[in-house]
């Protein structure tokens, strides 16, 4: 299902980071940095709420608002009952809506804003996502402290919060269209290939709206994924030009592969993961590069594992999902 907007617009935004996307190529774009996973808290899931708190007190001092000026909080993360999303939420006392969608849940807050803000019932809305590799790793893996190796095909959950502030008043870049994606099973049960898990979904997605757009991939300047990764970065060119003709091979990348030096940083293994990667690479780096007209037409499909642990030690197969939010510079 593809949506068009007229009057929604990406104003600002803000990005805070922990010490490996630091250490990474894009590493000097970001708002501020912690060299430890702590943030200085007593729990790595304090420390990501801590992340999310700090990405929204940097946006609200970028668009000189307090929180007395906004309309909207739409917010999600990775732990159970999206907790650091309501933490964090406590602090401003803002009309808030938590969402989960996995790593597709940075694209997801957007479509929602951008409906609200286009249908008339907002002006305005704040859009944040984290995710804390820790914190992530002991809820959906093994205990962290086992050391248990892992295979090169899982990734690295990004250690970061991102705030987007969308707004009925024009600015550079034009929320241009959505397109929500429909949650896929492709039989795949390895909780270490989130790639081959997702894949599928992203080249769905980007179908469908290439269809209801009536558009060729090329139209855009760029069609960024995030995250599937090294692996799933191949397996996504290779499904969309099987099964329906679609040559991305020219004017796509990954934000999985991009938040981090693949070859130097061995630690991430085929790339970064987790909602905060795609926040944190479109943010820091594309948004700027639009704003300076480097890249006029941006297509941005996250995606999600709706992954559960439960379901996991049952052999059930891991759910994805993939949300496509279109942008033009005004």
């Amino acid at each position: 299902m593809t949506f068009n907007y007229n009057n929604v617009y990406i104003n600002n935004y803000s990005t805070v980071v922990g010490p490996y996307e630091k250490d990474g190529p894009l590493g000097s774009k970001f708002d501020r940095y912690y060299t430890d996973l702590y943030n200085g808290e007593k729990t790595w899931e304090k420390a990501e709420v801590k992340l999310m708190q700090d990405s929204i007190d940097i946006l609200l001092n970028k668009i000189n608002k307090d929180k007395k000026n906004i309309d909207m909080f739409i917010a999600g993360d990775l732990l159970n009952q999206i907790t650091s999303s309501s933490y964090a939420a406590l602090k401003y006392e803002f009309p808030f809506l938590g969402i989960y969608a996995a790593c597709a849940t940075s694209v997801e807050g957007l479509i929602l804003a951008s409906s609200l803000i286009d249908s008339g019932k907002i002006k305005n809305s704040i859009v944040s996502v984290s995710s804390h590799n820790m914190s992530s790793e002991k809820q959906f893996r093994n205990p962290t402290e086992y050391g248990a190796p892992k295979p090169k095909t899982a990734t690295f959950t990004a250690t970061g919060g991102a705030s987007c502030y969308l707004t009925s008043t024009k600015s550079k870049i034009k929320v241009e269209s959505s397109t929500i994606g429909k949650v896929m099973d492709m039989n795949q049960t390895d909780p270490f290939n989130m790639g081959a898990v997702m894949a599928v979904a992203a080249g769905d997605t980007i179908y469908q709206h290439l269809k209801d757009k009536k558009r060729d991939a090329s139209y855009y300047d760029l069609i960024l994924t995030g995250d599937l990764g090294r692996y799933g970065k191949e397996i996504l060119i290779d499904y969309l030009h099987s099964e329906y003709k679609i040559d991305i091979s020219n004017n796509y990348d990954d934000t999985g592969t991009m938040l981090y030096d693949l070859e130097m940083q061995e630690e991430v293994m085929a790339g970064g993961s987790g909602p905060a990667c795609t926040a944190l690479v479109n943010y820091s780096h594309i948004f700027p590069l639009m704003e300076r007209h480097q890249l006029k037409r941006v297509l941005i499909v996250a995606t999600g594992a709706l992954f559960s642990p439960t379901f996991v030690y049952q052999h059930e197969p891991i759910n994805s999902i993939a949300h496509a939010i279109s942008l033009e510079v005004v």
